[in-house]
């Protein structure tokens, strides 16, 4: 995906294939800083993806991929076939590559005039609309992609494809060097063993050496370095002492040889990237299963017949035909039909909603039931999806403060692991048992093989890349890493009231009238009234009467009376209808019912009086009802030991009529939306950590303010800019998900970190020898002489297997977090 910023700056996401630890994220990360043009570089090891900014002025997207590749490393991009038309020279080939080449995300443009097709390859999210804009500006057309070449998805199951390859390689030929190592000698078998270890050397294990080398360019050392010099060891101790076993019979020494360790060690670290590479696969499937919901077709009706187009040819203003079980192509307008949706794919709400003409849909949602045509108000990447997977990839792209601990000490890591690695040497060559130089080369190769940073870097962004995108799937959109970290330590939470804790529209409560009269009589007079207002009030009388089905006579003489209420003639009967004041004023009798009045005034609602000629036949009142669950929600806050608030402009008599239906102990009324940030600051300062619930528009400032700004978004109208966390269906059960969910990402990542940390610090020492002091003396008991030998030293084949099933045990324990559900509500 690529956008501008600037003029001058643009924003590229690139996939990065053949990473294996974070000191590879790190080493990329600094070779792209380095390199000019380069403003800001950022590489997530997890997600494979490095978000880069730059001058396009100084470099190209296609440099920015040769820096990458000369730094050891591929990038997964797509390349396609576009037909192009109106091209009649040479000049005009250059015109429509030129043109090409200048959308941001293009990385080169081939065109070829004898066959009028262009091949372009470009990186993920570049939109087709931006392609055919960038042509047709040119003076030319482009049509429809007419054949994928490759895309993301298939660049990176390649790059898994070759790693298995390798591997079964690596293993065959491990296998084989081992069952000869252990079978009889043999002339030449020195010489069959080196001439089968090195191809698994130098062929199988060649990512680990341009890995190092792409490292040392940029003077740093990563999880290859460790790989490559730890095998080399192996097999060159070996080959000399193939090609030169007079120098170790000099010595005094027998010239082992140890072909095997190498070969294994890639074998099974081999092992270890592939099981790796399959399971963080998983670890982003919520993002793949958003970016598979998008149809790739729309039936568009336009001068009067139906066609069906590529998505990417809708236009905004189109007229769309959806028919049952069919996807809906993009965000629009229903203008004609009826029907019922299922939203759950982006809202988390299972009900499906009812939808009619005037209504938003949002596309790739199911059409349930009958068909209707929409409007195309949002295609390409303004979609109501597109917007979701966007934020969905920056959050997981992005770094959560505790992950910076992590990076510090990866960083750290691999020179002081060399460093161990020597002085371990060292140490068992001057002091260590017979043979002390084969026994220091095998410590020195099981520490540089069993270290392992790549557990330390995967232990936070796959459980943020799952947590995440299980927010997604339940409707809960998180901006960044440091909010789904922030989220948990939330003890208090203000709500605003109107719109979050409400519907934010007013309806119809109560209808009393008086004896000689009935409620039915009472609406329909009422909505006859207010027929021609637009007041708020009025609006919800003529709709209450409308969903009853209420039939409404026309009146004469309408008269708004500001501040107060209307007043009409019906068939000869003068009708007022307004508030208690104006009834007041014209000396009608009140029938008694100053009482029922009252009862309402007392639970925050508007009372309107309906007069007809001399006295007041009935009483409306309304009130901002609560949205569902609203209750529950609050309810099960306080369970979680969460303080619960209310913040909001409305009187203090309203408000606490809300908060005693909803639970609520604490109100703040009557603050002005400049002062709510105020409000949420005085919070702060009793030493609580705040989030503020809002409709992310009026309560901008008091999101801002807050330690996480929580939007209420409904439909394509997502506030998704104003809130750390959006809440796309308006659903308040969203803020216990978004809490429960943070509380149970952080869990996974102390457990990851946990181990990490107990893993290296545990089995270096091991690695290292320390365990000859236990059983130097006595002798390896014989239950742990295949993994210790007979003096206490680790084999360094299982030190590589170590390895792998520490970075393995980290994803598959972030993974558990798919299995994370959102607490059920009644009601």
């Amino acid at each position: 995906m690529a956008e501008k910023l600037t003029k001058k700056t643009e924003k590229a996401r690139i996939h990065v294939t053949g990473m294996t630890c974070t000191t590879c994220a790190a080493t990329i990360e600094k070779g792209l800083t380095e390199t000019a043009g380069v403003e800001q570089a950022r590489v997530n090891f997890a997600s494979e993806k490095a978000s880069i900014e730059y001058d396009p002025n100084q470099i190209s997207l296609a440099k920015i991929k040769g820096t990458i590749s000369q730094l050891g490393y591929g990038t997964a991009t797509k390349k396609s076939i576009f037909p192009v038309g109106g091209m009649t020279c040479a000049s005009c080939v250059a015109r429509v590559e030129q043109a090409l080449s200048s959308v941001p995300g293009v990385v080169s443009a081939s065109v070829n005039l004898a066959s009028e097709k262009a091949t372009v390859e470009y990186i993920e999210g570049t939109e087709f609309s931006e392609l055919r804009r960038a042509v047709t500006e040119a003076g030319y057309e482009l049509g429809a992609e007419s054949e994928t070449l490759e895309d993301v998805t298939m660049a990176a199951q390649r790059e898994i494809r070759k790693t298995r390859n390798r591997l079964i390689f690596a293993a065959i030929l491990g296998a084989l060097i081992m069952a000869l190592g252990f079978g009889p000698t043999f002339p030449g078998k020195p010489y069959l063993l080196w001439a089968l270890a090195t191809p698994v050397q130098f062929w199988a294990g060649w990512r680990f050496y341009r890995g190092t080398w792409g490292a040392l360019k940029h003077k740093t050392a990563d999880m290859n370095t460790l790989i490559a010099v730890g095998t080399s060891a192996a097999y060159l101790y070996s080959m000399i002492a193939v090609l030169f076993p007079g120098l170790f019979a000099a010595g005094g020494l027998e010239p082992h040889l140890y072909f095997d360790t190498s070969a294994m060690i890639i074998a099974l670290i081999l092992l270890g990237r592939f099981l790796e590479a399959r399971a963080r696969g998983q670890t982003s499937e919520a993002i793949k299963k958003l970016i598979g919901m998008q149809p790739k077709t729309a039936l568009v009706i336009r001068n009067g017949k139906e066609r069906e187009i590529p998505i990417e040819d809708v236009q905004v203003g189109d007229l769309i035909l959806v028919r049952p079980g069919e996807r809906v192509p993009v965000d629009g307008i229903v203008r004609q039909g009826y029907s019922s949706i299922d939203e759950s794919m982006i809202t988390g709400e299972s009900i499906p909603v009812e939808k009619k003409t005037g209504d938003e849909v949002i596309g790739a949602t199911i059409n349930k039931t009958g068909s209707f045509q929409f409007e195309a108000t949002k295609v390409g990447k303004d979609t109501t999806l597109a917007q979701i997977i966007r934020m969905v990839e920056e959050a997981q792209g992005s770094k959560a403060p505790i992950q910076r601990l992590a990076d510090v000490i990866a960083s750290y890591f691999v020179p002081i692991v060399i460093g161990i690695a020597i002085i371990t040497f060292i140490i068992w060559s001057l002091v260590g048992p017979a043979p002390a130089l084969t026994f220091a080369l095998l410590n020195f190769i099981a520490v540089l093989i069993i270290a392992c940073p790549c557990a330390l870097g995967l232990a936070t962004p796959t459980a943020i890349m799952v947590g995440t995108g299980k927010g997604a799937e339940n409707g809960v959109l998180i901006r960044s890493a440091e909010a789904l970290e922030r989220a948990h330590k939330i003890n208090t939470v203000l709500l605003d009231k109107t719109g979050t804790l409400t519907q934010g529209e007013p309806k119809v409560t109560d209808i009393i009238a008086i004896p000689s009269s009935s409620q039915e009589e009472v609406l329909q007079l009422a909505a006859s009234a207010e027929h021609g207002s637009e007041h708020p009030l009025a609006e919800a009388i003529v709709k209450a009467a409308s969903e009853k089905k209420f039939e409404l006579s026309p009146v004469a003489d309408f008269n708004a009376v500001p501040g107060h209420g209307v007043e009409a003639t019906l068939k000869g009967k003068k009708l007022l209808l307004g508030n208690l004041r104006l009834i007041k004023e014209r000396g009608l009798s009140l029938n008694g019912l100053e009482e029922e009045a009252s009862r309402l005034w007392e639970k925050g609602k508007t009372v309107m009086f309906l007069g007809v000629d001399s006295q007041v036949v009935g009483i409306i009142a309304l009130a901002d009802t609560l949205k569902p669950k609203a209750k529950e929600t609050i309810a099960a806050l306080r369970k979680m030991g969460t303080e619960v608030a209310m913040l909001t402009g409305d009187n203090q008599r309203a408000a606490e009529a809300i908060a005693r239906e909803v639970g609520i102990d604490r109100i703040l009324a009557e603050v002005l939306p400049e002062h709510k940030a105020q409000e949420v600051k005085k919070v702060q300062e009793e030493g609580k950590v705040v989030a503020m619930v809002g409709d992310g528009i009026n309560d901008a400032p008091a999101l801002a303010q807050s330690d996480i700004g929580i939007a209420i978004g409904t439909g394509t109208d997502v506030a998704m800019e104003t809130g750390d966390i959006t809440l796309i269906s308006g659903d308040l059960t969203g803020i216990v998900t978004a809490i429960s969910l943070s509380k149970r990402t952080m869990r996974t990542i102390k457990q990851n970190l946990f181990w990490a940390f107990a893993y290296n610090t545990a089995l270096i020492p091991v690695a290292a020898g320390v365990l000859f002091l236990v059983f130097g003396r006595t002798g390896v008991p014989t239950g742990l002489q295949f993994i210790l030998g007979n003096h206490g030293f680790l084999n360094p084949i299982l030190a590589a297997a170590a390895m792998a099933a520490s970075s393995l045990t980290v994803i598959f324990n972030s993974l558990r977090l798919r299995r994370f559900k959102p607490a059920k509500f009644a009601g």
